[in-house]
């Protein structure tokens, strides 16, 4: 009976926003039968793929929101998406492009991009970023607003444009930036330490780096 209650709550929940307007709903179950009762995800965010699609718990997904789970995404636990956020790992532009015409319909287009997609625990995305086929993200990066993220991403790393309209690069570290709370509150040490690590936190509470 509860899995069956689930599996109807979220498109109940979606009909009913077409009449009240965008709401967030709890829990989520992934293709894997795998449930994250903490995960929050909109309504009207678009769930491309879902089988391919592995959610963490604690996972927040915004309003308008593109998910494309079609050769792999894996959302780890305690990620925010903010709102206005592609997270794809399909690309077909460069084919639609060169092939024009002849793109639809092809079993095999030139150019087109497939690749698995990782964001690592505790994320931030800001809002109207676009995160790229292929891309891997560390544990603990925030993303800034408006910001194109392809490649590798080093846990930790503060990410953004140094131009509009230019692909985000490393500009800090959430550590140094969580410094003054995890020293004002060390009763939060040992959750922090859980997902980041002890030399992460050692790091964040100015004794030294990590790897």
């Amino acid at each position: 009976m509860t899995h069956f209650v689930q599996q109807l709550k979220r498109p109940v929940s979606r009909l009913l926003a077409v009449l009240t307007g965008p709401r967030i709903v709890y829990g989520w179950r992934n293709a894997d039968g795998s449930y994250c009762p903490h995960t929050r995800v909109s309504t009207h965010a678009c769930i491309e793929s879902p089988a391919g699609l592995l959610l963490g718990d604690h996972v927040f997904i915004g309003h308008f929101n593109r998910i494309d789970g079609s050769n792999g995404l894996q959302i780890e636990e305690g990620v925010q998406l903010t709102n206005f956020i592609s997270v794809l790992s399909h690309s077909s532009h460069r084919s639609v492009r060169v092939m024009g015409r002849r793109y639809f319909g092809h079993a095999d287009p030139v150019g087109y991009v497939r690749r698995p997609t990782r964001i690592g625990a505790y994320s931030f995305i800001g809002p109207h970023s676009v995160i790229a086929p292929g891309a891997q993200l560390g544990k603990g990066v925030i993303v800034q607003g408006y910001s194109f993220v392809s490649g590798q991403v080093p846990d930790f790393a503060i990410v953004g444009p140094k131009d509009m309209g230019q692909p985000a690069v490393v500009i800090g570290d959430t550590r140094e930036m969580d410094r003054q709370l995890l020293q004002r509150h060390p009763e939060l040490h040992a959750v922090y330490a859980h997902w980041a690590g002890q030399d992460n936190l050692r790091r964040a509470l100015g004794g030294g780096t990590s790897s």
